[in-house]
């Protein structure tokens, strides 16, 4: 059986007094995304594209959204496999290519996590669950660049 979930967002961005979007390069591109019962979410171009360089950019929300995914989806596939995991850091990398004409787009996010389980017999097995978290990763499912992995592992 298959399940659907709806997720919403409401943006908000409004011009300033005495300001216009005829030129780029200089009108404010901070906004607010609003989601229901959470914290408002400050947003902003990237810096090179004339952000604000203190605000979170849609390219460090993707980013973030997934190497979150991808460690939720290996905590689970760990959890059934009994394998215990007391730690995971990762330091996720993303290459954005941008044409000419304008036109970008991600070509490769890598990750690379590090984790400490608990079992060293159980470390081979925990490097290759991040090939089925890949597989089950919603986020991951819903992009259309490769998600290269290259993991750590470590006995605590």
């Amino acid at each position: 059986m298959e399940f659907k979930h709806l997720f919403k967002a409401q943006l908000n961005w409004f011009v300033k007094q005495k300001e216009t979007t005829s030129n780029s390069a200089v009108y404010n591109k901070s906004h607010t995304i609003a989601i229901e019962s959470k914290a408002i979410l400050n947003v902003s171009a990237a810096k090179a594209f004339k952000g604000d360089p203190n605000l979170y950019n849609p390219e460090d929300l993707l980013l973030s959204s997934v190497v979150s995914c991808h460690m939720m989806s290996y905590l689970y596939v760990c959890a059934q496999n009994g394998i215990e995991v007391v730690s995971y850091t990762d330091k996720a990398e993303a290459t954005l290519e941008v044409s000419e004409d304008g036109r970008g787009r991600f070509t490769e996010v890598r990750l690379y996590p590090k984790v400490t389980i608990k079992q060293a017999e159980k470390m081979t097995e925990a490097l290759s669950l991040h090939k089925k978290a890949n597989e089950l990763c919603f986020i991951a499912n819903s992009c259309n660049f490769p998600i290269v992995h290259d993991p750590r592992c470590e006995i605590i």
